[in-house]
């Protein structure tokens, strides 16, 4: 996510993070970032203008139920994930942090059936306790500190619904260690917080980010027993 960006760009996000954190305010950074961007997406580390291919992988490869079924794209970025899953005829709500990202999503998508929204992950809408059946978290996680994971972990998990599936992509680590970052990867033990929250683990596949850093990335695939 970021070894692939040019170092200034690398260090702008790490510094933009220690002062975000130094202020005891661990999501600020994220909308400082896309407004300093001022609409040139190779600004954005994480924005590739398509959606996630391990996302496409999965959805290409499984048969799921769309039909009148509500999905959730946590941390939605530009909004290219929230898209195809709109495609497949989820009813998709996509919240991001940051107001100048739904913007930006508004603008490049203006006849989208997605709902944009601005949310914190850190303090989700209580209508959305277990309210949808399909829930995709791409790295948001691992763009927090270890601080306030649990927090996080906890949020992510309380808006699927009984029987509905989560999906997580993620950076992990084999200790538990704290990492330097941004990113954080994720350890064995702060995903199984998933599983202590009354999620099941059904899938899982290990990829190297890129075979340069050896990177490792996840894809999970959880769900909550129910229906």
């Amino acid at each position: 996510m970021f070894e692939q960006q040019p170092e200034n760009l690398r260090q702008k996000v790490q510094d933009l993070a220690s002062e975000a954190i130094n202020k005891s305010e661990p999501t600020a950074w994220f909308e400082v970032l896309y407004a300093s961007a001022n609409g040139d997406t190779a600004q954005i580390p994480w924005a590739k203008l398509t959606p996630h291919p391990y996302l496409q992988d999965w959805l290409e490869n499984h048969e799921i139920s769309t039909q009148g079924k509500k999905a959730l794209v946590i941390g939605c970025g530009l909004g290219d994930d929230a898209e195809a899953l709109a495609k497949l005829e989820f009813a998709v709500t996509a919240f991001d942090i940051s107001p100048t990202a739904i913007a930006w999503c508004q603008k490049r998508f203006p006849d989208s059936s997605v709902n944009y929204q601005v949310a914190d992950l850190l303090a989700i809408p209580q209508q959305w306790n277990q309210a949808f059946d399909f829930v995709f978290e791409c790295r948001n996680i691992q763009a927090l500190p270890l601080s306030v994971r649990t927090s996080v972990i906890s949020s992510v998990a309380s808006v699927l619904s009984p029987g509905g599936t989560l999906l997580v992509i993620t950076r992990v680590r084999d200790t538990e260690a704290e990492p330097s970052g941004p990113p954080w990867p994720l350890s064995a033990a702060e995903l199984a917080q998933l599983e202590n929250l009354g999620l099941q683990k059904i899938e899982e596949m290990l990829f190297l980010e890129s075979q340069e850093t050896e990177v490792q990335q996840m894809r999970i695939v959880y769900q909550r027993n129910g229906k």
